[in-house]
């Protein structure tokens, strides 16, 4: 601050070097001033500048201090009291914008709010439909038919099923009730959900829990799974998925592990980011890029470690390492 206060007050200092320098040059070449007299008050007078200059430091620069350490956006008392007519134009100029920006803040996070109350209820709307579409579904006979209709409804159910739970991720946390949670009725849910994609590509599961409770939340585990299983039936042919669980250090681990096209090395670091989506997905133009996404969002909120080895034509295999109770009382206080 004091560099910035010389540079501020620069002018005036170079003003008052100036003539202070003048002084000297005139007793200097006019031989009836006395040039030491004169030596003497100019010593004085830079004396008496910087003293002044010291004494002037804390009260010109005290507002500006508060305004380089302000960090609160709209919380204007720790810039409050200026102390010269330019700093009250500073301080009202700041206030009114703050005042302005607080507004539209405000109006733009109802606008929010209110777009994301009406896609809810769009999303439950619609699922009422999609349910009498799948009892009509059921019923057609043509059985080629009734396979892709299903598996064209399950893609729907699974998209808007997404867009449900990505508004809800921002206040999942009113939402979690964790608890020891049983995997085997999680998983088998999911797996039952998939049927209509898993039959006609000839996939199955070889289910084997170890571990057979984990500290979760039961429901937002699911979506977690829903999302994981969806990408390995996605990409995989006439294979076996393989779940697991067991212990390591005290943690419940659940491996899924597929037999499918895999994930390419240069895809490998990016495919927990937002709208990526890899080369093979590029390619089909189906993929999303937001189901990895949205799982890797909620596993963070629930303290679970994501993990993928995977290699292209290899297959893939996701790690879910599940927190202790302890790391839940430590991290969130629960």
């Amino acid at each position: 601050m004091i560099l910035k206060y010389i540079q501020e007050r620069r002018s005036w200092l170079l003003l008052l070097g100036g003539l202070q320098l003048l002084l000297l040059f005139v007793a200097y070449i006019d031989a009836s001033i006395p040039f030491l007299p004169i030596l003497y008050i100019v010593m004085l007078n830079v004396l008496v500048c910087a003293v002044f200059m010291l004494f002037r430091y804390p009260r010109e620069t005290r507002f500006y201090a508060k305004m380089a350490a302000w960090d609160e956006v709209y919380e204007l008392g720790a810039i409050s009291g200026a102390d010269s007519p330019f700093q009250e134009i500073v301080q009202e100029a700041v206030e009114g914008q703050t005042s302005r920006y607080r507004r539209e803040a405000e109006e733009n996070i109802q606008l929010l709010e209110q777009e994301k109350d009406e896609l809810l209820s769009w999303i439950h709307e619609v699922k009422t439909p999609l349910t009498a579409m799948q009892l009509m579904i059921e019923r057609i006979p043509d059985e080629p038919l009734q396979t892709r209709l299903n598996y064209e409804w399950l893609r729907i159910h699974h998209l808007l099923d997404q867009q449900l739970h990505q508004k809800r991720i921002p206040f999942m946390r009113n939402d979690l009730f964790i608890e020891r949670t049983r995997l085997e009725p999680i998983l088998h849910a999911e797996i039952r959900a998939l049927k209509s994609w898993c039959i006609p590509k000839g996939i199955g599961f070889d289910v084997s829990l170890e571990a057979e409770e984990v500290l979760t939340d039961g429901k937002w585990l699911g979506f977690i799974l829903r999302q994981l299983l969806t990408n390995s039936v996605k990409y995989s042919e006439a294979s076996d998925i393989t779940v697991e669980s067991r212990l390591e250090h005290e943690h419940a681990v659940l491996t899924i592990t597929d037999q499918g096209r895999g994930i390419e090395a240069k895809d490998l670091p990016r495919i927990f980011d937002k709208g990526f989506t890899s080369s093979a997905g590029r390619q089909e133009g189906a993929a999303t890029g937001m189901g990895l996404y949205l799982a890797k969002q909620v596993a963070k909120e629930l303290l679970i470690e994501i993990g993928v080895t995977s290699a292209a034509g290899a297959g893939t295999t996701l790690t879910l390492t599940f927190p202790r109770e302890n790391d839940f009382v430590r991290i969130t206080g629960m």
